[in-house]
């Protein structure tokens, strides 16, 4: 079981999404103590420099930078790597590490991340509140884009208990 060196974070509602999109379960907990078959997935830039933020800490326990940039994925797009019985999804929302993400690229990059789900049996994700952190995109629309998935699914995620380094989760099953 690793540790996530962060600030705790306050309290987290849960939510479970209507009919139409994805159902999301708000967790405060350690993303990286999750099983090690679970699917996880974060924001990165194209040039995948992973300097900062909760990137460092999937750059440090997946490392694979070579193989992301092989992919050559652009903004809209997800590099996927292959770790044991999981993948990991790299969201590429902006060109450079320095840029912002649009609310386009993150939505087609989820877009293109659900198809990758959709051929390998992918039924759950977790994931921190994607591009809400240092790229300063806002939670509600973020959210609200994640309702609007095409494809309702049950939730298939456990609650993490809280510990000392804790942060703020997404669980989403996005897929039925």
């Amino acid at each position: 079981m690793s540790t996530v060196s962060e600030e705790p974070v306050s309290s987290i509602d849960k939510y479970k999404n209507a009919e139409g999109g994805w159902r999301l379960h708000h967790v405060k907990g350690d993303l990286f103590s999750c099983r090690e078959d679970e699917v996880l997935a974060h924001c990165i830039s194209e040039d995948c420099r992973m300097g900062a933020g909760i990137a460092v800490k999937f750059k440090k326990q997946f490392s694979g930078v070579d193989e992301l940039k092989k992919q050559k994925k652009v903004p809209g797009q997800c590099a996927v790597l292959k770790r044991n019985k999981r993948f990991v999804y790299y969201l590429i929302t902006k060109e450079k590490y320095s840029h912002k993400p649009t609310y386009d690229n993150l939505r087609q990059s989820l877009v293109d991340m659900k198809s990758h789900c959709l051929q390998n049996g992918v039924t759950g994700i977790s994931m921190p509140r994607i591009g809400c952190g240092l790229d300063r995109l806002s939670w509600d629309k973020v959210e609200e884009m994640l309702k609007q998935c095409p494809e309702a699914a049950r939730d298939v995620c456990p609650e993490e208990e809280e510990t000392q380094h804790t942060r703020d989760c997404v669980w989403s099953s996005c897929l039925g």
